[in-house]
């Protein structure tokens, strides 16, 4: 059964995971759309993605109209070992969310990564190139992406790539941690991909559900009408040295410290997990279904670490 938003009354939006970097920036833009009920880990109630019965009663409890799932185990090396509560969170969560939005006539949206693919291509992916993913973290979101489709209803899959932010454990907080403490750091330069601050995701989030509002129509209707995988990601695309360089460039300008950045190949570097050597997203649909872009990675960047406190030089 659909559920009705009663005249007047606000859209209730249960916005999942609102403690990690995208689900902070998500409380404040999507607050102009509805009353936002975040649930999480650290909130009251608690919730816990790898518990379907919890997750199944939260739910139902708050019965909302929008669910917004920011939530994800995204220790990338420790899935290749944590493949269980991997799987559990990134694969089984996301077919519940889809299953009780289904059932309660919501609209889920929910958030997958460029790890899907396996980064053997050398042109921009699109939404509808083959997934391969190349590690355990990238298969359990493929999984979630999968378990989100077979159900149904209206939904979005919002694929992301090298996200951060001010907040969270992310690349740029390392590496301004890493650079406060060191001369020099050694930074791959074969793996290509688009840097993005989470809060452009946010803010694209935000609009494109707000193009969605029609008057008299259920929340979930004009999710429905473009029900899919879109990529929403900064535009253009760098290496991770690129980005480190850029970081540094910008905080060196204002007194901070500037390590050198030298450049090295993944092999260098092992990790458990295997990393895409390239990963940039072709944002073509998102600009052709809701008008939308994304500014440039190096203009975010700036945005961002200005929020920071590193103003322009």
């Amino acid at each position: 059964m659909a559920s009705d938003t009663p005249q007047g009354a606000p859209v209730k939006i249960l916005l999942i995971g609102p403690d990690g970097q995208l689900g902070w920036e998500l409380c404040r833009a999507l607050a102009p759309l509805g009353q936002v009920c975040p649930l999480g880990l650290h909130t009251q109630p608690a919730l816990d993605l790898a518990q379907p019965d919890h997750l199944r009663a939260a739910l139902r409890a708050f019965n909302p109209q929008w669910i917004v799932n920011a939530s994800a185990y995204t220790a990338v090396d420790r899935a290749e070992e944590e493949t269980g509560l991997a799987m559990a969170v990134n694969a089984d969560a996301p077919g519940i969310l889809a299953e009780e939005a289904k059932r309660a006539g919501a609209a889920l949206i929910h958030y997958s990564t460029d790890y899907v693919f396996d980064g053997a291509q050398d042109r921009p992916y699109r939404e509808d190139d083959p997934p391969r993913p190349a590690n355990a973290y990238g298969v359990g979101k493929l999984a979630g992406e999968q378990a989100v489709e077979a159900v149904g209803g209206a939904y979005w899959i919002l694929r992301t790539s090298w996200l951060y932010g001010a907040r969270g454990q992310n690349f740029l907080r390392t590496m301004l941690r890493l650079g406060a403490e060191r001369d020099e750091l050694k930074v791959v330069d074969d793996q290509r991909g688009s840097p993005t601050w989470c809060r452009m995701v946010a803010e694209a989030t935000a609009q494109m559900l707000a193009q969605t509002r029609v008057a008299g129509a259920a929340p979930a209707a004009g999710v429905a009408e473009r029900t899919g995988v879109y990529h929403v990601t900064c535009a253009g695309e760098t290496t991770w040295c690129g980005f480190a360089g850029a970081i540094f460039s910008r905080t060196a300008a204002h007194g901070g410290k500037g390590p050198r950045v030298v450049p090295i190949p993944t092999d260098a570097y092992p990790t458990p997990a295997r990393r895409p050597a390239y990963s940039v997203l072709s944002n073509t649909r998102l600009r052709e279904t809701f008008g939308l872009c994304l500014p440039p990675w190096e203009e975010a960047l700036g945005q961002c670490l200005e929020d920071m406190g590193y103003p322009p030089g």
